[in-house]
């Protein structure tokens, strides 16, 4: 991993986006890849990813988080 602002730590830094009103709501939320490398780490985001009962993708640089159970279908 990357360098850590002093005052964020990895949890900090998950509560705050799965904390995110969008995520409580059951919504999705952004993040870059370079952000949670630098930040958490895959592994760890993978984990609080999978222990919520969300679901992720990566595209490009860019990880979507689906902060709901519901199935991920492809439109085409």
């Amino acid at each position: 991993m990357g360098t850590m602002p002093e005052h964020l730590t990895a949890e900090v830094w998950l509560a705050q986006v799965f904390g995110s009103a969008e995520a409580r709501k059951g919504g999705v939320v952004k993040r870059q890849v370079r952000d949670v490398e630098r930040l958490v780490g895959r592994r760890a985001f993978a984990e609080e990813v999978r222990r919520r009962g969300f679901q992720a993708v990566e595209n490009g640089r860019h990880f979507v988080v689906f902060c709901n159970g519901h199935p991920i279908r492809p439109v085409i």
